[in-house]
Parts: C-alpha cells; sequence; structure tokens
C-alpha cells in the first residue's frame, strides 16, 4: 500500500477561512433561473415561484455569495427590463446563449431569493453593451434609500428597503472574443477604472472586482492582467479568475490533478498583480475573486449547441461522477490553500446547469456527486487556514508532470483542526498518517466508490455520498486510508478522549 503523511503546526497559518469562498454562481443560462431555483407549477413552490427543495439544498450545502445574472448573459443584459410588473416586462433575445429570455425573474426577485437562501448577493454589471451610466443607475436603484428616480422606482416595485448588495463585478470575460463588446485589455481597463470610480462616488464602500482572464490558457493571459491593474489598481479590490477542468483525450490522471493548474492560475495572478503595486508604488493588495470555477465537460457542450431560440432550454446539464466529486473536492483544497490571496471563489453554477444541485419539473430536486465535498468543505472549515505539508508518493501526468498523489490542507478553530484530502491514484489506496500534535478524532468522512464512474440520479439520489471513514491510533498517531480516487476529511478535536 502506498503511504504518506501529512504535517502541521498550527502556528503557521496561511491566512483566514474566508466565508465568501463558498460561492456559488445564478446566470440566466439554460434551466438554472426557470426550472431551477424559480418553478411556479412545481408543489414545491413557494408563494413566489421559488422552489422550496432547492432552496433547502442551497442552505444546506452552506453557500455563502451568489453572483448573479451572468455570466456571458450579462453583457447583453438591460437590468431595467427585469424589474416593475411582471406582464409589462419585455420579452428579449439573450444572445450569449441563443435564448429567450421572459424577465420573469430580476434583481428583486432575485435579491429575495437570496435572503430565503441566506446568501449574499454578488452583482454583476453589464460593460459590454453598455457602461458607466448603466451601472450608476443600477446601483442607484438596488442601494440608494429612497428620494430619487431609480430608488423610489425600487420602492415603488415593492422593496422599500435598498438591496444593500455590498460586492460588485465590473463586466463579465471582457477579454473573450465570444462576449459581446468584446474589447482590449486597454479599452477595458480604462472602462472598469472609469466604472470603480463612479460607483465609489455613489457609494464609497462598494467591494469591486475587475475582469481578470477568462482562462490561463487565454493568448492574453498575463499581459491582460498587467494592462487592466495598471489602470485601474487603486480603483478596484479584487480582480478575477475563471477556469474549468475536463478529461482532455482520455488523460484521467491529468483530470484528477486539475488543482495543480488552479494552483498555477492563482500564483501568476498574484505574483503579477504584486508586480504592478510596486509599479505604481502603492501599498495596497489586490485580491482575487475566482469567480467561476468548476468540472464542465466543454466538448460535449459545443457539440450539443443548436441554432433554434427557445425559453429555458436544457443547455450544459452535466451529469457529475465520484471522479468529478474528487476534482471539486481538490479545487476546494486549492482555494483553501491560498486564503491568503483568494477572497471570493463562486463555483459554477448552482442548479442544473454543470451544477451540485439537480431538479426536474416531476421530481423532487437532488444532490449530484459534487454536492457533497462542498457541503463537507463548507461546514467543517473554519478559523485559520494552516501551511500543510504532504509528504508521499508521486504520479506522472500528461499536463503536470510528475504530481503528489495526495494532496491535503488543514484548518483549525481553536483546538480542533480539520484535514481535507485527496488520493489522485487511480488504482492504489494510500495510508495517510498526521502530525500535527495529539487530539482524539470527532469525525471522519470518505467519498469515493469502487466505480469512481458512479452518478446520483432522480431514481437514485443517493447511490453516492460520503460515508464514515475509519480511522486508526498507534500511540498518538492518527492514520487512515484513502481507496483510490477520493476525497476525504477528517475532523480532530483537542482531547483524544472525545474520539469517534
Amino acid at each position: 500500500m502506498l503511504r504518506a503523511v501529512v504535517s502541521f503546526r498550527t502556528d503557521d497559518v496561511v491566512g483566514p477561512v474566508r466565508r465568501r469562498l463558498f460561492g456559488s454562481f445564478v446566470e440566466h443560462l439554460g434551466r438554472c433561473v426557470y426550472g431551477g431555483i424559480h418553478e411556479p407549477g412545481h408543489p414545491s413552490a413557494d408563494e413566489e415561484g421559488f422552489r422550496r427543495d432547492v432552496l433547502a439544498l442551497t442552505r444546506e450545502m452552506g453557500v455563502s455569495v451568489v453572483r448573479y445574472p451572468g455570466g456571458n448573459f450579462v453583457s447583453g443584459y438591460r437590468w431595467e427590463d427585469g424589474v416593475g410588473p411582471r406582464g409589462q416586462r419585455p420579452v428579449r433575445r439573450d444572445l450569449a446563449w441563443r435564448s429567450i429570455e421572459s424577465n420573469e425573474v430580476g434583481l428583486d426577485e432575485f435579491v429575495r431569493w437570496a435572503r430565503k437562501a441566506e446568501v449574499e448577493v454578488m452583482y454583476a454589471v453589464n460593460l459590454g453593451t453598455r457602461g458607466v451610466a448603466e451601472a450608476l443607475d443600477v446601483h442607484e436603484y438596488a442601494n440608494h434609500g429612497s428620494g430619487t428616480t431609480l430608488s423610489d422606482l425600487r420602492v415603488a416595485n415593492g422593496s422599500a428597503e435598498p438591496h444593500g448588495i455590498s460586492l460588485w463585478c465590473l463586466g463579465n470575460e471582457m477579454d473573450g472574443p465570444w462576449q459581446l463588446g468584446h474589447k482590449t485589455a486597454e479599452e477595458y481597463g480604462r472602462l472598469a477604472a472609469e466604472t470603480a470610480r463612479a460607483l465609489r462616488q455613489a457609494e464609497p464602500g462598494v467591494e469591486l472586482v475587475a475582469c481578470g482572464s477568462s482562462s490561463s490558457a487565454m493568448p492574453t493571459f498575463g499581459e491582460w492582467e498587467r494592462v487592466v491593474l495598471e489602470a485601474a489598481y487603486e480603483e478596484v479590490d479584487h480582480i478575477s479568475c475563471h477556469a474549468y477542468y475536463e478529461v482532455l483525450d482520455g488523460d484521467v490522471d491529468s483530470f484528477l490533478a486539475s488543482a495543480e493548474d488552479m494552483d498555477r492560475f492563482i500564483g501568476s495572478v498574484a505574483a503579477t498583480a504584486d508586480a504592478v503595486g510596486a509599479k505604481v508604488k502603492s501599498p495596497k493588495r489586490i485580491g482575487i475573486s475566482f469567480d467561476e470555477w468548476n468540472v464542465w465537460s466543454i466538448k460535449d457542450f459545443e457539440a450539443s449547441r443548436t441554432s433554434e431560440w427557445r425559453s429555458a432550454p436544457k443547455l450544459i446539464e452535466d451529469t457529475y461522477d465520484v471522479a468529478d466529486a474528487v476534482v471539486v473536492g481538490n479545487l476546494l483544497i486549492s482555494l483553501l490553500r491560498h486564503a491568503d490571496r483568494v477572497a471570493v471563489a463562486c463555483q459554477a453554477q448552482l442548479v442544473n446547469v454543470i451544477a451540485p444541485i439537480r431538479c426536474e419539473p416531476d421530481s423532487a430536486a437532488w444532490r449530484q456527486t459534487t454536492f457533497h465535498p462542498f457541503a463537507l468543505t463548507s461546514r467543517l472549515a473554519r478559523g485559520e487556514v494552516l501551511r500543510t505539508v504532504v509528504d508521499g508518493p508521486t504520479q506522472d501526468t500528461g499536463r503536470f508532470g510528475e504530481v503528489p498523489v495526495v494532496d491535503a490542507v488543514v484548518t483549525r478553530e481553536g483546538e480542533e483542526v480539520v484535514v481535507f484530502l485527496v488520493n489522485r491514484h487511480r488504482h492504489e489506496s494510500v495510508e495517510v498518517g498526521f502530525e500535527g500534535g495529539e487530539r482524539g478524532v470527532v469525525e471522519a468522512w470518505v467519498l469515493g466508490d469502487e466505480d469512481s464512474g458512479a452518478i446520483n440520479t432522480a431514481l437514485q439520489p443517493e447511490r453516492v455520498k460520503p460515508r464514515g471513514l475509519g480511522v486508526e491510533r498507534d500511540g498518538t498517531a492518527v492514520r487512515v486510508v484513502l481507496p483510490p480516487v477520493s476525497w476525504g476529511v477528517v475532523r480532530m478535536g483537542g482531547d483524544v478522549r472525545g474520539e469517534m
């Protein structure tokens, strides 16, 4: 059997466990909004048409913040289409996803949904087909108290109190040629700075996210961040990263090591931001908003594109297996590992569209395999992230060269530590020991299966779920055995008598 040791010291802190790391994303795309969070005819729908079963799973998952309304959708979106009496709202074409948008759900409805879901709203403004004036307009509508045309319109529409949105995205993926209003780095940097200055004049305390690269594979990656930040460094708080992972050319080993790419992506963006900070002689430190990340079979989506215009079509409804869940758990480990720099992270998306939650009109919502590592990490990661060292075997991958078989990160709150870890090996189990002081094990879980292609469905919603992970103790040493292609978590308290 392969063997590894995870070591940590409780006084070697990377940074805080930020609750905004456990964000999600709701875009007007496919059945994420219509037929996802909102389905008035469903038996579980509340008085506003929101599915209670989806709301319950969102809370169970531990989502902290939700980015809205896009995504590519936002670059052609007119926010005012989605407010006011529903019967008077215009029906529009959404060019991003070639869909018909009814505007039945808009800003006011989404804020009410977010309050029911107990999540913070992260709002993206359209800097593709629109600009500074429209960003100021939606901010006035959302956040100004009353006494102005747009704030009074919000009050008349049924929201007497301001929505109080504090986190704003300045557009979406403006580096991408597919984006409506695609811009060069120079063009976008200037627009982002102008929009940021205007929003801060309206509300000095808002937090602002500039668009970084839509992928580290973009030909402009690195240079895009440099140019944008040189224009907007003092005006923004964070710069975004987006990344999606899939099996390419049958290379499963590289797919299971996708977190290696996320680590490099974060490191490169942080280094570029710091270099710009030094150049402009600023004491400020730019954070990273990793506000789109997930596993997504993009090649399958490209093959399924259609020219037909439809309302809420089934788009990008990937079904996730055990291997996908292990990669998602490893990506969460990567985000925690960079807690000193990553301020926000949003798994894309929440329901139906490449999502941990799936639902159909004739069934209850169910948890995909990827739901579980997210929910457990959100519940158990608390306090501070500790610098974590893994001493163990490595394996070769096509994309990343030699990588560790076991990856891990440790968090601590008071006397309690939690170890999150994965076994990336497809065939071998790994015995993992922990070195960091004597502690009793409070709980331990593993997500894995003899069939790494196992999935959950509406008929078998609990085929794949976490199960208790056996723990062995030899004196003060604690050991677990991770099966091939598995994700695990071990929560340890300060008193060995509290052992499970």
